[in-house]
Formats: C-alpha cells, structure tokens, sequence
C-alpha cells in the first residue's frame, strides 16, 4: 500500500496545537491487532489481510452506502475480484483502527483512496 503525503504549509508546522500522540496511536493500533486476533482465533487467519473469501463475506460487509460506493467504484474501474477484495480487507482494518463493528461507507471510501494511490504510484 502506498499513501500519498501532500506538502505541509506553513500555518500547519506554525499551529502550537498538538495532535494525536503516538502513545495514542500506538494504542488504537494494538486494540485494533486485538480485535483481529480475537475475530479469528481458532483459525489460522491471525490478520484482515490473511481473509479467505468465507471471513471476508463474513467480516466486511460494508453497510449500504459503502456497498453503493463500492458497487460504482467497482464499475467505473473495472476492478478484478482481487482488488475488490483488497479494498474491503482494507477498509475493514481501517474499522477496527476506527473502532467500528460495522464497515461503514467512509472506511470504504478511504480504502478507496489508499487503492487509487497504489494504482498512480505502480504505473
């Protein structure tokens, strides 16, 4: 996966505010690994990206805004079945990061957008 890091400007490296720290994100990442580890334990899937087909039918299913968003990206890109697949493993991690049971339309969207990334960068 690639990601995009646009320029910062000035008034953002100047702002005195902080963000979230990394204690925090540290944080949000190990609960996130947790509740992989506990969706799957007792297979030997230990992570979103391991999914077979059978766990992602029945983790990522998107609610219906995010099945619209996906049905139309899917369409208008021409997706094979592995990137549509790629892209709800994705946004399901992007869930749990959330702390989100449900995948929701903009957890769709943002795997989206990490996809289009991928796309530009390995052309």
């Amino acid at each position: 996966m690639h990601i995009e890091v646009p320029a910062v400007k000035y008034r953002d490296l100047a702002d005195r505010s902080e963000g979230e720290s990394s204690r925090d994100i540290g944080s949000r990442v190990e609960r996130a690994r947790e509740v992989q580890r506990d969706r799957f334990r007792g297979s030997k899937v230990h992570s979103n990206a391991q999914m077979t087909p059978r766990f992602i039918k029945k983790f990522c299913e998107p609610d219906a805004a995010g099945s619209r968003m996906l049905e139309l990206v899917t369409d208008r890109l021409g997706l094979s079945a592995r990137s549509y697949s790629r892209i709800l493993k994705v946004a399901r991690t992007i869930a749990d990061l959330d702390g989100s049971d449900a995948v929701r339309e903009q957890h769709v969207s943002e795997a989206i957008q990490y996809r289009s990334l991928d796309r530009k960068v390995s052309s």
